[in-house]
């Protein structure tokens, strides 16, 4: 299957019209080596970059949601109104750096188990992901 049939698959399981600028949306999202973290607003950069294709903040918006819904993105909310994306939808946990406003990665071989003692009464943990910001020490 090429990748272009793949993205036009995954736009419409997402409910989306598979249209020039959506497909190009999901090769700067998915047709790349590693998974990466972005903003709204980053990626609306790096589309302008990367193609020279007109794609409105709307599209990528309603494109980036859509995608999250469906599970093809993971949504990383670091206060109330800043949110990041992650194409790697695995549990695993992140840092976000305050100065540079970047999330990394912490894989879960450099995590301890973390231990929750206390439960919910008719809930059962489904998964556990930490944040830790972290700035400039000095």
């Amino acid at each position: 299957m090429t990748k272009s049939v793949e993205f036009i698959e995954k736009l419409r399981s997402s409910g989306l019209r598979p249209t020039k600028q959506r497909i190009k949306i999901c090769e700067i999202l998915f047709d790349t080596e590693k998974t990466f973290h972005f903003s709204i607003n980053e990626l609306l950069e790096l589309i302008k970059k990367k193609s020279s294709e007109k794609i409105s903040l709307a599209t990528i918006y309603n494109t980036v949601h859509a995608f999250q819904k469906k599970g093809y993105l993971k949504e990383i909310a670091i206060n109330s109104d800043q949110s990041y994306f992650d194409t790697n939808t695995n549990d695993h946990h992140h840092f976000y750096d305050e100065d540079k406003k970047e999330l990394i990665d912490i894989h879960s071989s450099e995590v301890e188990p973390i231990k929750i003692n206390k439960t919910i009464p008719g809930k059962k943990i489904k998964s556990v992901e930490v944040l830790v910001k972290v700035e400039n020490e000095n």
